[in-house]
């Protein structure tokens, strides 16, 4: 709402989220976000992300002063230790450069940008395996929710009012082959027997119909060194276990910090002075920042091995909520 962006869950069937219910050992609880003392609209959301991104771009291209140009970015364009723009590539393998006073970096967590603007000390603690669940009623609807399985934690929650997306979390680096078939087995011996009755038959139906996706999960503190002309932002530099679905929110509140920022500026050209001013904007950043990162962190590496599963999700879902208003 602070950005103007709220429409942008509109029209892609995105889900309402009330809170979290957890299952262990056959026993489940629900964790519901305290809302009430918040607008109607204000509530959690779940989506197709391509859905949502797609949106956000219709958005910034209806307005004037925007001109939208795809393309695959191959370099940074740097003279004396200064960012001036970017070298890339069009769909049509036309190579153009774009210029600018300010150029900010934001091409996720397998950035080839970011060498050039941190030093990067990425952990790969785990990796999600993707699937969609198709016309099934979660045991909690409007919830997102954390089985916590053995060897790692499930994740379950709508997209649409017709799917829901399911994230297994598999411990390491290496992921049982899906061509070989060893996947399937995977998922049909060791974590279907675990997952909530009523989810049983559309999980199997899931592997069945072959559409697996794996994502590997990664983290990476925010080191950075100021660049002039640059700025690093979203997964390119800072993330944090996905478990929580923390990345879009600190994703956002990053951009409205930076938009309070920039709002007063009327020249953006004196690239060194600007960026000693964007200094401020890694340190305007961390309340919301540190929060989220944080307690992502100890929800997988804490309470998962300790048994702390419920007071943290507690606090998480406490401090989330003060961070977000």
């Amino acid at each position: 709402m602070e950005l103007g962006l709220e429409d942008c869950v509109g029209e892609i069937d995105a889900q309402r989220v009330f809170g979290y219910a957890l299952f262990k050992d056959g026993k489940s609880t629900r964790v519901s976000c305290p809302l009430e003392k918040f607008h109607s609209d204000v509530a959690g959301r779940s989506f197709h992300n391509g859905r949502f991104i797609q949106r956000m771009r219709e958005k910034a291209s209806s307005l004037p002063n925007v001109m939208l140009e795809q393309g695959t970015v191959t370099s940074l364009l740097e003279e004396n230790d200064t960012v001036k723009g970017v070298l890339y590539k069009t769909k049509n393998s036309e190579e153009l450069s774009a210029y600018a006073p300010l150029t900010i970096v934001c091409d996720d967590c397998f950035s080839n940008l970011r060498h050039s603007l941190c030093i990067p000390k990425v952990d790969v603690p785990s990796c999600f395996v993707g699937l969609v669940l198709e016309n099934c009623q979660l045991p909690y609807p409007n919830h997102g929710h954390v089985i916590l399985a053995d060897p790692s934690p499930l994740l379950f929650y709508p997209i649409i009012r017709t799917e829901v997306r399911c994230l297994a979390d598999v411990p390491g680096q290496r992921l049982p082959s899906i061509a070989n078939g060893e996947m399937e087995r995977y998922l049909k011996s060791v974590v279907a027997p675990q997952i909530p009755e009523q989810l049983h038959d559309a999980f199997i139906s899931a592997i069945d119909r072959g559409s697996l996706r794996t994502m590997p999960n990664k983290s990476m503190p925010a080191s950075t060194y100021p660049t002039s002309g640059a700025l690093l932002m979203g997964d390119a530099f800072n993330m944090r276990h996905p478990l929580t679905g923390g990345g879009m929110t600190l994703a956002l509140s990053d951009i409205a910090v930076l938009q309070n920022l920039l709002m007063p500026l009327r020249d953006l050209n004196d690239a060194p002075s600007l960026c000693k001013y964007l200094e401020s904007f890694y340190t305007l950043r961390k309340p919301v920042a540190s929060t989220i990162n944080t307690l992502a962190g100890a929800l997988y590496k804490v309470s998962f091995q300790h048994g702390l599963w419920h007071y943290y999700l507690h606090l998480w879902i406490g401090a989330r909520l003060i961070s977000n208003s």
